[in-house]
């Protein structure tokens, strides 16, 4: 048995749809909630690397929020 991955997602909303991306490889999918595209995500990414077994996973970014001065609307 192989060794289990441990990848991150980034989720956005887009009207109805809630877009997942795996951020350590380009591979992005949606769904209705976040569970669903995560889960679509996650599918994705397993037959991506069982047709690509040696794909290049890039290291995990540093993912972090930052702020700006509100605008006048």
């Amino acid at each position: 048995m192989s060794e289990q991955r441990t990848l991150t997602a980034a989720v956005h909303q887009e009207e109805d749809w809630f877009i997942a991306q795996c951020l350590e490889v380009d591979i992005a999918s949606q769904g209705q909630s976040i569970q669903e595209a995560l889960a679509n995500l996650r599918e994705a990414v397993e037959l991506y690397f069982a047709e690509v077994p040696e794909a290049e996973v890039t290291t995990t970014p540093l993912v972090t929020s930052f702020q700006i001065p509100g605008t006048a609307a």
